[in-house]
């Protein structure tokens, strides 16, 4: 039987977690792991940056095959969450995402609108959280320096490598913890 379990410090993303007693934690990031971005990115390369329209533009996202393979694949033995830099006015827009594409839709963990730490730290902190409470299997991102700090923690993670990671996408989760 599941049961929500909610952990929330102050300055950190809300975690709703749905319990299944004995079976291990997949994490999932989304952006270049599930979803394809590299139609939106022109957005970011603008002068001034068009952070609004990158976000609103990713409901068109085509899905990564192997990263939704991934993802099924791990459904069979595991618990999946998905934690994103994506910011949490965009939940609504990711979960008809996730369901127009046949994934299921949560849990999802987004980043707080308002937060702006580059994403290796925030997906650390919430890694952290999670695992006082479940066991953490696998992690997939395709952010190197996701990889490297989660890597360096000890955490078991793999850096998700069927979409070329952009240096602009780079540039907005590390320089200024947009996504």
């Amino acid at each position: 039987m599941s049961e929500p379990l909610e952990v929330s410090p102050s300055s950190s993303p809300q975690i709703p977690v749905a319990l299944t007693p004995g079976r291990p934690l997949a994490v999932f990031d989304i952006d270049g792991v599930l979803a394809d971005v590299r139609h939106r990115l022109h957005h970011l390369e603008a002068s001034p940056q068009r952070w609004e329209r990158f976000f609103q533009a990713a409901d068109r996202d085509p899905v990564l095959v192997e990263g939704a393979d991934r993802l099924r694949a791990a459904l069979a033995d595991h618990d999946v969450i998905y934690l994103t830099g994506r910011p949490e006015r965009t939940r609504r827009l990711t979960e008809r995402w996730f369901a127009r594409h046949d994934l299921p839709t949560g849990p999802l963990v987004m980043r707080e609108d308002d937060d702006y730490r580059p994403a290796r730290y925030l997906k650390r902190d919430v890694l952290r959280r999670l695992s006082e409470h479940r066991e953490i299997i696998s992690v997939l991102d395709d952010d190197p320096s996701v990889v490297h700090v989660l890597a360096a923690d000890g955490w078991p993670v793999e850096l998700a490598t069927w979409l070329p990671h952009s240096s602009t996408l780079r540039s907005a989760q590390e320089r200024q913890g947009r996504t």
